[in-house]
C-alpha cells in the first residue's frame, strides 16, 4: 500500500514580470488502487501539480509537502522520485535523437530497479506490452518519439507505465490528440497496470470521455491554483453538463 500526500501546496514560476504564483493551497491524497481524476480550466494549475511532483525545476515550490510512503518527495531529484516510485506521462513528449527505443527503455529500467532486468525476460515483456498497445515491433529499433505522430507518442509513455510498475502514476492529459481507437488502447494500457501493480493514478484531463475507459474513484475541480470542489464519478457528469463557469465565477469573486 503506498501513498502520495500533497498537503497545502504553493508553486510559484518565474515570468518577465517576475514570480508568479499558480498553485495556491493544494491538499490531495492518492492512495494504491485508487484514481483520481483531475479536471479544471485551460491554465488552473493541472499541470503545474503534474510537473511539480515529477520535480521539473521551472516550477519553485514556495511552502507546503509532498510525500510518498512518508518520504520527503521535494527533497529528492527527479531520477530519485522515479527510483521511489513516481511516473509521469508527460503531455508532451520530447523526442531523443540518437537513442533508441530498446536502449531507453532498458537504461531506465536498470535506473529505476537498481539492476538490469534479465534479459530474456525483459525482452518478453517489451514485446508482449508493445502487442497490447498495438505498437509496431520496428519501432524497437526507431529513436525515442522521433518521427512519432500524438498517438504513437502516447502509446510509448503507456508502454513505460506497463514496464516501469510505478507506485503512483501521474497521467498529464494522456488523452489529448487520440483518436477514439487509440484512446480505448491507452485507456486499456493504463487499466492493466492498474490491476496488475496496483498503482494509484492521478489522472489529469479537459475531457470526460477518458473517463468512459479509465473509471475514476474521485474527481476533483482545478479552478486557479485551488482545488474548488472534490466528489464521485458523478461530478464528472456535472462538469460535462454545466462546464466550469459557476466554479470560475465563484473564484473570481473569493
Amino acid at each position: 500500500m503506498s501513498t502520495l500526500e500533497i498537503k497545502d501546496l504553493h508553486v510559484s514560476i518565474e515570468t518577465e514580470n517576475g514570480a508568479k504564483e499558480i498553485l495556491k493551497g493544494v491538499s490531495l491524497t492518492v492512495n494504491s488502487g485508487e484514481t483520481h481524476a483531475i479536471m479544471g480550466p485551460n491554465g488552473s494549475g493541472k499541470s503545474t501539480l503534474a510537473a511539480s511532483i515529477a520535480g521539473h525545476p521551472r516550477y519553485e515550490v514556495t511552502s507546503g509537502s509532498i510525500t510518498l510512503d512518508g518520504e520527503d518527495v521535494l527533497e529528492m531529484g527527479p531520477d530519485e522520485r522515479a527510483q521511489a516510485g513516481l511516473f509521469l506521462a508527460m503531455q508532451y513528449p520530447v523526442e531523443i535523437p540518437g537513442v533508441t527505443m530498446t536502449n531507453f527503455l532498458r537504461t531506465a529500467k536498470t535506473a529505476i530497479d537498481g539492476e538490469a532486468p534479465s534479459l530474456r525476460h525483459w525482452t518478453k515483456d517489451v514485446k508482449t506490452a508493445m502487442e497490447q498497445l498495438r505498437i509496431d515491433p520496428a519501432f524497437a529499433a526507431r529513436n525515442v518519439n522521433e518521427g512519432f505522430s500524438g498517438g504513437e507518442k502516447k502509446r510509448v509513455e503507456i508502454l513505460q507505465l506497463e514496464l516501469f510498475k510505478p507506485k503512483i502514476a501521474i497521467l498529464d492529459e494522456t488523452d489529448s490528440g487520440l483518436d477514439v481507437d487509440a484512446l480505448r488502447v491507452v485507456s486499456e494500457g493504463v487499466n492493466r497496470a492498474q490491476d496488475t501493480n496496483g498503482m494509484g493514478t492521478l489522472l489529469i484531463t479537459h475531457y470526460t470521455r477518458i473517463l468512459r475507459y479509465i473509471k475514476p474513484d474521485f474527481v476533483h475541480v482545478f479552478v486557479d491554483g485551488h482545488v474548488a470542489d472534490s466528489g464521485g464519478p458523478e461530478l464528472a457528469d456535472k462538469l460535462e453538463e454545466e462546464g466550469y463557469v459557476a466554479y470560475e465565477k465563484a473564484a473570481a469573486s473569493a
